[in-house]
């Protein structure tokens, strides 16, 4: 005689999903970039939140329990296998420093679902995953600007982005990482179900409607509120590039304006010119690696783009009233 256990799985199996996801997590990842990926998913395959896996199928895989960055493990649902058996298998990066421990068996396991025409998709850090296994070679890869550096110096031969919110480049899908996980699920959902579905889950999770992927990331905690686009734009490759002297010249022939124009449109959104804006970022950056690291003041300055020691010091001090050493000092005393 059936369970009332029984009864409930088989009601979660009885509709064909239309989307099948394999999770690959990575030893220390991002349990945010997971738990909003998964969560999307969960609300769009069922009836309101009842959660079963009717619509869509998904599975962690692996052998043992996975930890997060968090120190939160999660336990896998299925084997490392039979990657023919999912659409897309979804691999979700976390931390970098330390180098991301994959076990060999990933590797091969992602290879074989490429070679099967699986998407593969990279969360977070999952990129540099995908990356590794030359699995991005001739696609255009997403990465957080907190991130595009150490990607472009692992993988030079890459091209990259880091002012979307994800990319789609035929069946590879790559994302930020952070919330911007939660509309690259909503794309597939939209794909696999309806937009009424993604919309759907995206509502419940108290997020606005489903943003493409052409949607720019979110500017660092430190930027100045902007509503121009271009000028949003701008900001964004300051802040990717902000150690290096990029005239403004530069940035307006990336831009395809010129530098009045930019200028004006600066002004107009957010009070200060590109280099005003840019040497407040710096500030600000210099101001909290100064607190919040033990690199020394020098290397601060570089790290921050002042290449004259003397400069930084004097610029730190008209800004906030103190030398670097004393801003340090004071800092962490509070």
């Amino acid at each position: 005689m059936p369970t009332p256990h029984n009864i409930r799985m088989v009601s979660a199996v009885a509709a064909v999903p239309r989307l099948r996801l394999a999770f690959l997590l990575v030893p220390r990842f991002t349990l945010t970039a997971f738990a909003g990926f998964v969560d999307a998913l969960r609300l769009a395959a069922d009836d309101g939140d009842r959660s079963r896996q009717r619509l869509i199928r998904w599975d962690v895989l692996g052998a043992e329990p996975v930890l997060s960055s968090c120190g939160v493990a999660v336990v896998p649902t299925a084997p490392l296998a039979q990657p023919q058996a999912w659409d897309c298998v979804v691999v979700v990066g976390g931390l970098l420093h330390g180098g991301q421990r994959v076990p060999p068996a990933v590797g091969a396991f992602l290879k074989e679902a490429a070679a099967l025409g699986r998407r593969l998709v990279g969360l977070c850090t999952g990129s540099f995953v995908l990356a590794r296994a030359g699995l991005l070679q001739g696609h255009l890869a997403c990465v957080s600007w907190f991130h595009r550096e150490d990607f472009e110096a692992e993988f030079p031969g890459h091209h990259v982005v880091s002012n979307r919110m994800f990319v789609v480049d035929r069946e590879r899908l790559t994302c930020a990482g952070g919330t911007s996980v939660v509309h690259l699920a909503a794309h597939l959902i939209e794909q696999a179900l309806d937009r009424a579905s993604a919309t759907k889950a995206l509502r419940i999770m108290i997020e606005d409607q489903p943003l493409p992927a052409t949607a720019l990331q979110p500017e660092e905690v430190l930027t100045e509120r902007s509503t121009d686009p271009l000028v949003r734009k701008a900001m964004l490759m300051l802040e990717q590039r902000l150690h290096e002297p990029l005239p403004v010249e530069n940035l307006c022939v990336q831009l395809g304006l010129g530098r009045r124009q930019l200028e004006r449109r600066f002004q107009r959104d957010v009070g200060l010119s590109p280099a005003g804006y840019r040497l407040r970022l710096r500030l600000e950056r210099a101001r909290w690696l100064l607190v919040n690291s033990d690199l020394e003041v020098a290397t601060v300055s570089l790290e921050c783009g002042f290449q004259d020691a003397a400069h930084f010091a004097r610029a730190v001090r008209l800004a906030f009233g103190h030398s670097p050493r004393q801003l340090r000092a004071e800092g962490r005393a509070a």
